[in-house]
């Protein structure tokens, strides 16, 4: 279990992380770019290797529309709907 720290409210959260599949074969990936420079890189180089050694089915790409921005609802909830796994890269 994980703990996370929100310096915004007076009381530390304890959020169990999503449950992890055992395999990645035939799973659809998204990537998520938060527009950072070199994130698109990033994300297709991770894909590349996925596909390559985890015979992983598909990967999606999704970007955000700035980095300072958290992802819009509409997109978090296609990703929700079209993707068994998200990986986000926050870029250099």
């Amino acid at each position: 279990m994980s703990t996370f720290y929100d310096p915004s409210v007076s009381a530390a959260t304890n959020i169990s992380p999503a449950p992890r599949p055992r395999s990645l074969a035939g799973k659809v990936i998204g990537l998520y770019d938060n527009t950072k420079e070199q994130a698109d890189i990033i994300l297709e180089a991770v894909g590349a290797e996925l596909k390559h050694r985890h015979g992983v089915k598909e990967t999606l790409n999704f970007r955000g529309i700035h980095y300072s921005k958290p992802a819009p609802m509409e997109t978090i909830e296609e990703m929700a709907r079209k993707c068994d796994i998200v990986i986000c890269a926050v870029g250099a």
